[in-house]
């Protein structure tokens, strides 16, 4: 079976180790579900933290697209929302929460639509090869994480004055309770994805 190898980063590496032909197809779908797999995993693992507890899920979404490459990890994360969205309990709060179309329109639909900006800012990063340099991609994890928490941020915000009736609760109170508190735990899980990205480029390049 050919591999394809040339014209590709190494940061990408599974993007680089696709197969030609038909199977590349085949491959790339089990690798998309498999990833759903991991990202409803991690949705669930809660780490005791300063100041909140957190999840493992934005470490997964980095790591996958650092690995996937832009195209297989946003679809991944396309394919792993698609799944909340037909009502699989793949996300953090389902249960208790119900997974399906309503859940969306919840405090947490913002982040899981910066997932997707998250998953295709870092993929494009490791498509350029930025693996195989810290700064370039802790930055680039850095610039992911903080479009998906601004998304996530106004869109709490909106939500959170459409609940209470008051349109003058503003950034400032959905700051406060959806993105400081995290700040810190999503800072240390970035800094693991990239030395995660590095191994796998520098494996990669061993391998060679």
């Amino acid at each position: 079976m050919a591999m394809k190898t040339s014209g590709a980063h190494p940061g990408a590496l599974v993007t680089r180790a696709l197969p030609d032909g038909a199977m590349r197809l085949v491959v790339s779908v089990l690798l998309i579900l498999a990833g759903t797999a991991v990202l409803a995993i991690a949705a669930k693992i809660k780490v005791p933290f300063f100041p909140v507890p957190m999840t493992l899920q934005t470490l997964a979404v980095v790591a996958l697209a650092s690995a996937y490459g832009a195209r297989l990890g946003v679809l991944t994360v396309l394919a792993y929302l698609a799944e909340g969205m037909l009502g699989l309990p793949v996300f953090t709060n389902t249960p208790p929460l119900i997974a399906g179309p309503a859940y969306f329109m919840g405090p947490t639909g913002g982040f899981l639509a910066g997932f997707v900006a998250m998953a295709a800012i870092v993929g494009a990063a490791a498509d350029r090869g930025w693996a195989a340099s810290w700064p370039k991609m802790f930055g680039a994890m850095l610039a992911g994480e903080v479009l998906m928490m601004a998304l996530g941020l106004v869109w709490l915000a909106w939500f959170a004055s459409l609940s209470s009736g008051a349109s003058g609760l503003g950034l400032s109170t959905a700051f406060s309770a959806g993105v400081m508190p995290f700040i810190l735990g999503d800072l240390l899980k970035i800094a693991l994805a990239t030395l995660f990205a590095l191994a796998l480029s520098s494996g990669t390049r061993r391998a060679r």
